[in-house]
């Protein structure tokens, strides 16, 4: 799969039908999301979490560091990100609901973070302007997968570097056959009867199959101009986290 490709959802052509697809879609799945991330990942996702802000201690322990963490969502990794700091952290998404529920949770932990509703493709923000961007599980829904990573090298300073924690496909043969008939004969299945939004979940499993696998997105980010890029396989492969750099002046 080519990286210049992006997220393609049922009946969306273009990419402006894609991201308004998106948009629509995880609005109407906002306010169940975290109960699903949780529940269909059999907690695995709050361990990518944990692990995935242990990689990236050197620059949020950095005095003065700015992060930003793009496709929010409802904050968990904004404030797993923000546990770390004693600054804030900026979060940013293009879907107001997914908004709204990670500022409840921000409010409540009284955590020191800042939320800007924009595109992960356009983002308001000057050159040069951040030391690390993060997205985690938000990548792959991109309109625009080569944009995206330009978009991130844009605001990074010199020596900054962005962090991708995606889904992706595990490398073994018989964990991927039965990972693949898990996420789509039952997951689409109980996602959908939880959050009253089939298509939210019959939409994750082809997102994933579509999206680039882990070697595949080094090569992209390498090919975007990034530095010292590496990846981590978490669970099997389930899972993985890309770190590049941008490259010193």
């Amino acid at each position: 799969m080519s990286c210049a490709g992006g997220t393609a959802p049922p009946g969306a052509r273009g990419e402006r039908q894609a991201a308004a697809w998106v948009r629509g879609m995880f609005g109407r799945v906002a306010r169940r999301y975290d109960f699903l991330n949780h529940l269909l990942s059999m907690q695995f996702d709050r361990l990518w979490r944990r692990r995935t802000v242990r990689k990236l201690e050197p620059w949020l322990s950095k005095p003065g560091s700015r992060v930003m963490d793009l496709c929010c969502g409802t904050g968990d990794l904004l404030l797993a990100l923000q546990s770390r700091r004693t600054g804030v952290v900026f979060g940013s998404d293009f879907c107001h609901p997914m908004l709204l529920e990670a500022a409840r949770k921000i409010a409540r932990r009284r955590a020191k973070c800042a939320l800007v509703e924009a595109d992960a493709l356009r983002l308001p923000l000057a050159d040069g302007s951040l030391d690390l961007v993060t997205v985690a599980f938000g990548f792959r829904n991109l309109a625009n997968y080569e944009a995206g990573l330009r978009e991130m090298r844009r605001v990074l300073r010199p020596g900054g570097a962005a962090a991708i924690l995606e889904f992706s496909q595990p490398p073994n043969p018989a964990f991927r056959r039965v990972y693949q008939c898990y996420a789509r004969r039952i997951l689409p299945v109980i996602g959908g009867l939880i959050s009253g939004s089939q298509d939210a979940y019959r939409y994750l499993p082809e997102s994933v199959r579509r999206f680039p696998n882990a070697e595949e997105l080094a090569e992209h980010m390498r090919r975007a101009g990034f530095a010292d890029v590496e990846f981590e396989r978490f669970t099997g492969g389930i899972v993985a986290l890309h770190i590049g750099r941008q490259p010193s002046a």
